[in-house]
């Protein structure tokens, strides 16, 4: 008897079990579309990226290997560093659009934050409403078929 209780939970628990149930919650749902990217990635060590969602984000990045003074124990050498900057910018849920623009080198991180005002919605009239059907003269009269 038990066997068959624990037989009977396990096949309505399948029954109850879509293939969505196994996908993190929002996965695949409202995907948001990649309209343009780039990507370069030189010998030297440069780079430079960027991408624009449908959902109006933004980012661009490049960086540079420079060589910078590094004291060591056996004197004053160099080294090379990896220099970025770039910039990413969303849009808030208040339609602010937010931008970072920002640096990375030896000196360290530096964003610099920027707020947009949102653009202005234009005011478009509702359209006209159109009468169901077409007006007397343009409908059409059913004429008996000669046979």
């Amino acid at each position: 008897m038990r066997q068959l209780v624990v037989l009977s939970m396990v096949l309505l628990s399948a029954i109850n079990v879509t293939p969505q149930g196994f996908l993190p919650q929002g996965f695949g749902l409202n995907q948001v579309p990649i309209l343009n990217s780039y990507s370069d990635q030189q010998l030297d060590g440069s780079f430079q990226y960027g991408y624009e969602t449908g959902n109006g984000i933004q980012v661009q990045s490049q960086g540079v290997l420079k060589p910078i003074p590094v004291v060591r124990p056996d004197g004053v050498g160099t080294s090379l560093a990896l220099v970025q900057s770039g910039s990413y910018s969303y849009p808030s849920p208040d339609g602010t659009i937010i931008e970072v623009r920002w640096t990375a080198d030896e000196n360290g991180f530096h964003p610099q934050i920027i707020r947009s005002p949102a653009a202005p919605v234009p005011v478009v009239p509702s359209p006209v409403q159109v009468a169901r059907g077409l007006p007397g003269e343009f409908r059409f009269r059913r004429v008996a078929r000669v046979k």
